[in-house]
């Protein structure tokens, strides 16, 4: 399928170096996703090889988010936000777009600068990469949490989504995975850690006061398609203070305010259990690029068995509509 629109689509500036501590992956495969982080010819040429006109690009992981000073998260994000619309955004207008770096550490001054990113840089929303630290490694702040909210009035009000992008555990969260490191990040810790932050947002009561905040959850909803019927099954036998202020159930709230994209995940039964449970208007393409592979997803998900008309909507057409964009 040719121009199909990706979304969850890292970059790396030359003088901030974000991506964390990755001791547990191999040094040659991460020597190359460094590379090509940086390579914006390189990459325009892969997405001309598999049929993909646009990129959605944010910076990656750990992000402004690992950084556990308030005041230089938020000089950092102003940084990150004007290096890649001045040097990227400006070169391939045609090719790139751009989600929002945040200094959630200080979640109004989140607000004011995803608010500059829109209106004047002329970014998609935003890109949060899980809690933010808060004085040290171990002391996260998650975005259901009160002091958050004027962060997502501001979202609201801007009308664009926010990505939620995942992150490795709190290092005093890690012991389940001592002794097999491998599973901390994109493996498996990546998505525990997100699914579990997502359910924070939708147990909350956030989407019945903010009903309009739209949510990205890549990797086809790190799971929540297949577990969160399962939550919700089982906490109406939990008391009714344990699990959050949501006056729907949580399925409900998955279906409304969230979209799933299918960075990284190149399985054909699990898209066809996502298109049942939250449908194909609430699915997106993306790759989860330089970390994965465009000809590798966009091979299977050029071919997989699904209608065409489906395709052609998780390729492109929901993307353009979320966003807004030109046919």
């Amino acid at each position: 399928m040719k121009g199909k629109i990706a979304l969850e689509e890292h970059w790396e500036s030359p003088d901030f170096w974000a991506t964390g501590n990755h001791n547990f992956t191999d040094a040659d495969y991460f020597e190359k996703v460094q590379e090509r982080l940086q390579d914006y010819e390189k990459r325009i040429e892969e997405m001309d090889q598999n049929g993909i006109q646009t990129s959605i690009l944010s910076l990656t992981q750990p992000g402004i988010e690992g950084i556990t000073d308030r005041k230089k998260a938020i000089e950092l994000a102003r940084k990150m936000n004007d290096y890649i619309a001045e040097n990227v955004l400006s070169k391939y207008p045609n090719r790139f777009l751009a989600f929002a770096a945040l200094p959630l550490q200080d979640p109004e001054e989140a607000a004011k600068e995803l608010e500059r990113a829109v209106r004047e840089l002329g970014f998609v929303g935003g890109l949060v990469n899980g809690y933010s630290n808060i004085g040290d490694e171990n002391t996260a702040q998650y975005l259901d949490e009160p002091q958050v909210w004027p962060f997502w009035k501001k979202v609201e009000e801007l009308q664009v989504p926010v990505y939620l992008h995942p992150r490795i555990p709190l290092p005093n969260q890690q012991r389940i995975y001592e002794g097999y490191e491998g599973l901390l990040g994109s493996a498996w810790g990546f998505g525990v850690e997100t699914a579990t932050h997502a359910i924070r947002l939708i147990l909350s009561g956030l989407f019945d006061h903010y009903p309009n905040l739209t949510i990205i959850l890549g990797h086809l909803g790190e799971g929540l398609p297949f577990t969160l019927p399962r939550v919700e099954h089982r906490l109406r036998h939990q008391r009714p203070e344990t699990h959050g202020k949501h006056k729907k159930s949580p399925t409900e709230y998955l279906r409304k305010n969230f979209y799933l994209t299918t960075s990284g995940v190149f399985r054909t039964q699990a898209l066809i259990d996502t298109l049942l449970e939250v449908g194909s208007d609430r699915i997106l393409f993306s790759v989860d690029y330089p970390y994965e592979s465009m000809e590798e997803i966009s091979s299977w998900f050029d071919t997989c068995p699904i209608s065409e008309n489906d395709r052609i909507k998780i390729g492109s057409e929901n993307a353009t509509k979320l966003f807004n964009l030109k046919q």
